[in-house]
């Protein structure tokens, strides 16, 4: 099983980042939150994964701490929940919010993401609310930046999670709306901007 790989970022095509080591490239898909943490292309980095084999094909999950891939894995243990949708749940929101959500029974929240109904929130919050008890001390460092660095994280996530939304609403496909906005997203971005400018691009 492979458990993380430590390599050079020959290209990122979000979700997808391919990462060179020792010669080989391996293709990993990220959620979002986590690909906008990825230095430049050329530059070193260190992820852990989690692999998948399936008949048809073997597929490898990145995350930039073990703490997301922990709760990755709990996510895909729910009933209904599979990896691609374990991923767009993580891409959706980060791994706080998501925590919080659950904690807070928020399923107006959850409904939000792609692929996510009803009946799937409320399984979410049943499940994951034991999952998380179980996981303990480890997922609290997810937590555990300063509240400026917390808020501008959110803030950042919140553009992006809106922006997506939008182009959601008009028609275009989960997956097609990340890479739309991840072209243009930036710190100093907001999100009526960010969307006029994913649109513009695409016209």
């Amino acid at each position: 099983m492979i458990g993380h790989l430590r390599g050079i970022i020959l290209a990122k095509q979000p979700p997808d980042v391919l990462i060179e080591v020792n010669g080989v490239g391996y293709e990993v898909a990220m959620p979002m939150t986590c690909f906008y943490e990825l230095p430049d292309d050329g530059k070193e980095v260190i992820i852990f994964t989690h692999f998948v084999v399936r008949e048809d094909a073997q597929l490898l999950y990145g995350f930039n701490h073990k703490q997301e891939r922990a709760l990755f894995r709990e996510l895909i243990k729910v009933n209904g929940v599979g990896p691609k949708l374990a991923l767009a749940i993580l891409s959706g929101m980060s791994a706080q919010q998501f925590m919080q959500a659950v904690e807070q029974g928020e399923i107006t929240t959850l409904v939000k993401l792609p692929g996510v109904g009803k009946k799937t929130a409320e399984r979410l919050i049943v499940e994951m609310k034991d999952r998380l008890k179980r996981l303990g001390d480890p997922m609290q460092s997810l937590t555990s930046l300063s509240p400026a660095a917390n808020q501008v994280a959110h803030q950042q996530q919140t553009i992006e999670f809106e922006a997506i939304s939008a182009l959601t609403a008009l028609g275009y496909k989960p997956q097609e709306a990340s890479k739309m906005v991840s072209k243009f997203m930036r710190p100093d971005i907001d999100s009526e901007t960010l969307i006029k400018e994913a649109l513009k691009a695409a016209l």
